[in-house]
Protein backbone atom coordinates (compact mmCIF):
# COMPACT_ATOMS: atom_id res chain seq x y z
CA UNK A 1 0.00 0.00 0.00
CA UNK A 2 1.49 3.39 -0.96
CA UNK A 3 2.41 5.75 1.84
CA UNK A 4 -0.17 8.50 2.32
CA UNK A 5 0.85 12.16 2.03
CA UNK A 6 -1.21 13.51 4.95
CA UNK A 7 -2.53 12.78 8.43
CA UNK A 8 -5.67 11.01 7.19
CA UNK A 9 -6.88 9.22 4.07
CA UNK A 10 -9.27 12.09 3.30
CA UNK A 11 -6.53 14.71 3.58
CA UNK A 12 -4.27 12.49 1.50
CA UNK A 13 -6.79 12.35 -1.34
CA UNK A 14 -7.25 16.12 -1.25
CA UNK A 15 -3.47 16.56 -1.41
CA UNK A 16 -3.22 14.19 -4.37
CA UNK A 17 -5.98 16.04 -6.25
CA UNK A 18 -4.19 19.35 -5.59
CA UNK A 19 -0.93 17.82 -6.85
CA UNK A 20 -2.68 16.53 -9.98
CA UNK A 21 -4.16 19.95 -10.74
CA UNK A 22 -0.75 21.58 -10.35
CA UNK A 23 0.88 18.87 -12.46
CA UNK A 24 -1.57 19.53 -15.29
CA UNK A 25 -1.03 23.29 -15.00
CA UNK A 26 2.74 22.89 -15.26
CA UNK A 27 2.57 20.43 -18.14
CA UNK A 28 0.23 22.67 -20.15
CA UNK A 29 2.79 25.45 -19.87
CA UNK A 30 5.39 23.15 -21.43
CA UNK A 31 3.58 21.18 -24.13
CA UNK A 32 0.36 20.74 -26.11
CA UNK A 33 -2.51 19.01 -24.36
CA UNK A 34 -2.60 16.17 -26.89
CA UNK A 35 1.04 15.28 -26.19
CA UNK A 36 0.54 14.93 -22.42
CA UNK A 37 0.22 11.33 -21.24
CA UNK A 38 -0.93 9.79 -17.98
CA UNK A 39 2.71 8.88 -17.41
CA UNK A 40 3.72 12.54 -17.65
CA UNK A 41 0.99 13.51 -15.18
CA UNK A 42 1.87 10.77 -12.70
CA UNK A 43 5.56 11.63 -12.78
CA UNK A 44 4.95 15.36 -12.32
CA UNK A 45 2.52 14.74 -9.45
CA UNK A 46 4.93 12.32 -7.75
CA UNK A 47 2.67 9.30 -8.16
CA UNK A 48 3.16 5.80 -9.50
CA UNK A 49 1.26 5.41 -12.75
CA UNK A 50 -0.83 2.58 -11.29
CA UNK A 51 -1.81 4.86 -8.40
CA UNK A 52 -2.95 7.55 -10.83
CA UNK A 53 -5.38 5.10 -12.41
CA UNK A 54 -7.09 4.86 -9.01
CA UNK A 55 -8.10 8.50 -9.51
CA UNK A 56 -9.03 8.46 -13.20
CA UNK A 57 -9.20 5.88 -15.97
CA UNK A 58 -7.68 8.19 -18.60
CA UNK A 59 -6.62 11.77 -19.26
CA UNK A 60 -10.08 12.99 -20.27
CA UNK A 61 -11.63 11.50 -17.13
CA UNK A 62 -8.91 13.16 -15.06
CA UNK A 63 -9.55 16.61 -16.60
CA UNK A 64 -13.28 16.16 -16.08
CA UNK A 65 -12.78 15.22 -12.42
CA UNK A 66 -10.40 18.13 -11.85
CA UNK A 67 -12.87 20.51 -13.49
CA UNK A 68 -15.77 19.22 -11.41
CA UNK A 69 -13.79 19.70 -8.21
CA UNK A 70 -12.52 23.15 -9.16
CA UNK A 71 -15.96 24.25 -10.33
CA UNK A 72 -17.88 23.20 -7.22
CA UNK A 73 -17.44 26.51 -5.29
CA UNK A 74 -18.62 28.47 -8.34
CA UNK A 75 -21.63 26.17 -8.76
CA UNK A 76 -22.58 26.73 -5.11
CA UNK A 77 -22.20 30.52 -5.43
CA UNK A 78 -24.26 30.68 -8.62
CA UNK A 79 -26.97 28.49 -7.09
CA UNK A 80 -27.19 30.86 -4.13
CA UNK A 81 -27.35 33.93 -6.40
CA UNK A 82 -30.07 32.38 -8.56
CA UNK A 83 -32.12 31.56 -5.45
CA UNK A 84 -32.41 35.28 -4.53
CA UNK A 85 -35.61 35.63 -6.52
CA UNK A 86 -36.35 39.06 -5.04
CA UNK A 87 -33.23 40.44 -6.78
CA UNK A 88 -33.76 41.69 -10.35
CA UNK A 89 -32.69 39.14 -12.94
CA UNK A 90 -30.21 41.54 -14.54
CA UNK A 91 -28.41 42.02 -11.22
CA UNK A 92 -28.23 38.27 -10.72
CA UNK A 93 -26.79 37.85 -14.22
CA UNK A 94 -24.12 40.45 -13.40
CA UNK A 95 -23.18 38.61 -10.20
CA UNK A 96 -23.05 35.27 -12.02
CA UNK A 97 -20.76 36.68 -14.72
CA UNK A 98 -18.30 37.84 -12.05
CA UNK A 99 -18.39 34.51 -10.20
CA UNK A 100 -17.83 32.43 -13.33
CA UNK A 101 -15.00 34.59 -14.64
CA UNK A 102 -13.36 34.57 -11.21
CA UNK A 103 -13.63 30.78 -11.21
CA UNK A 104 -11.95 30.67 -14.62
CA UNK A 105 -8.75 31.95 -13.01
CA UNK A 106 -8.41 28.60 -11.18
CA UNK A 107 -5.70 26.57 -12.98
CA UNK A 108 -7.86 23.44 -12.93
CA UNK A 109 -10.72 25.25 -14.66
CA UNK A 110 -8.34 26.88 -17.11
CA UNK A 111 -7.93 23.36 -18.50
CA UNK A 112 -11.42 23.90 -19.94
CA UNK A 113 -10.82 27.34 -21.38
CA UNK A 114 -7.22 27.07 -22.55
CA UNK A 115 -6.92 28.65 -26.01
CA UNK A 116 -5.19 26.93 -28.90
CA UNK A 117 -5.40 23.53 -30.52
CA UNK A 118 -6.34 20.38 -28.64
CA UNK A 119 -8.39 22.15 -25.99
CA UNK A 120 -9.56 19.79 -23.26
CA UNK A 121 -13.00 21.41 -23.39
CA UNK A 122 -13.64 19.76 -26.75
CA UNK A 123 -13.41 16.38 -25.02
CA UNK A 124 -15.65 17.19 -22.06
CA UNK A 125 -19.41 16.55 -22.02
CA UNK A 126 -21.53 19.68 -22.43
CA UNK A 127 -24.75 18.18 -21.07
CA UNK A 128 -25.59 16.90 -17.57
CA UNK A 129 -22.17 15.30 -17.22
CA UNK A 130 -20.32 18.54 -17.85
CA UNK A 131 -18.48 20.32 -15.04
CA UNK A 132 -20.52 23.53 -15.27
CA UNK A 133 -23.89 22.12 -16.36
CA UNK A 134 -25.51 23.16 -13.07
CA UNK A 135 -24.47 26.76 -13.71
CA UNK A 136 -26.06 26.64 -17.16
CA UNK A 137 -29.31 25.37 -15.62
CA UNK A 138 -29.33 28.15 -13.02
CA UNK A 139 -28.65 30.82 -15.67
CA UNK A 140 -31.54 29.48 -17.74
CA UNK A 141 -33.77 29.78 -14.66
CA UNK A 142 -32.69 33.39 -14.10
CA UNK A 143 -33.33 34.24 -17.76
CA UNK A 144 -36.81 32.71 -17.54
CA UNK A 145 -37.47 34.74 -14.39
CA UNK A 146 -36.41 37.89 -16.24
CA UNK A 147 -38.78 37.02 -19.07
CA UNK A 148 -41.67 36.39 -16.68
CA UNK A 149 -41.12 39.79 -15.04
CA UNK A 150 -40.68 41.43 -18.44
CA UNK A 151 -37.17 42.56 -17.48
CA UNK A 152 -35.84 40.70 -20.50
CA UNK A 153 -37.07 40.75 -24.07
CA UNK A 154 -38.50 37.61 -25.65
CA UNK A 155 -35.41 35.67 -26.66
CA UNK A 156 -37.36 32.67 -27.93
CA UNK A 157 -35.27 29.56 -27.26
CA UNK A 158 -33.84 30.07 -23.75
CA UNK A 159 -31.40 27.11 -23.74
CA UNK A 160 -30.01 28.16 -27.12
CA UNK A 161 -29.71 31.78 -25.98
CA UNK A 162 -27.79 30.74 -22.86
CA UNK A 163 -25.57 28.44 -24.90
CA UNK A 164 -24.72 31.28 -27.28
CA UNK A 165 -24.03 33.67 -24.40
CA UNK A 166 -21.80 31.01 -22.85
CA UNK A 167 -19.55 31.60 -25.84
CA UNK A 168 -19.05 35.16 -24.60
CA UNK A 169 -18.04 33.80 -21.20
CA UNK A 170 -15.67 31.28 -22.76
CA UNK A 171 -13.99 34.02 -24.78
CA UNK A 172 -13.71 36.11 -21.61
CA UNK A 173 -12.17 33.23 -19.70
CA UNK A 174 -9.65 32.65 -22.49
CA UNK A 175 -8.76 36.35 -22.45
CA UNK A 176 -8.21 36.31 -18.68
CA UNK A 177 -6.12 33.15 -19.05
CA UNK A 178 -3.84 34.95 -21.48
CA UNK A 179 -3.79 38.22 -19.53
CA UNK A 180 -4.91 38.09 -15.86
CA UNK A 181 -4.60 41.89 -15.62
CA UNK A 182 -7.54 42.14 -18.05
CA UNK A 183 -9.95 40.64 -15.52
CA UNK A 184 -11.91 43.80 -14.59
CA UNK A 185 -12.20 45.03 -18.17
CA UNK A 186 -13.26 41.58 -19.35
CA UNK A 187 -15.99 41.32 -16.71
CA UNK A 188 -17.30 44.75 -17.72
CA UNK A 189 -17.34 43.89 -21.42
CA UNK A 190 -18.99 40.50 -20.81
CA UNK A 191 -21.71 42.20 -18.74
CA UNK A 192 -22.31 44.76 -21.49
CA UNK A 193 -22.61 42.17 -24.28
CA UNK A 194 -24.74 39.69 -22.34
CA UNK A 195 -27.16 42.21 -20.86
CA UNK A 196 -27.48 44.02 -24.18
CA UNK A 197 -28.65 40.69 -25.59
CA UNK A 198 -31.25 40.20 -22.85
CA UNK A 199 -32.64 43.52 -21.69
CA UNK A 200 -35.74 44.98 -23.24
CA UNK A 201 -35.32 48.04 -25.40
CA UNK A 202 -37.72 50.67 -24.03
CA UNK A 203 -39.52 52.97 -26.46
Amino acid sequence: MPRIKAASIGEHHEKVWADLAEAMRQLLLERDYDSITMGHIAARAGLARNTLYNYASDKTALVLALSHRAGRPAVEQVTAIAAHTETPAADRIRQIITVVLEASTDPALQLMFRPGSGQPITQLPKGPGGPLHEIVVEVENVVRAGLARQEFRDVGDVPLTVELLAGVMRAGAERIGRDPSAFAATVQTAEHIILASLLRVLD
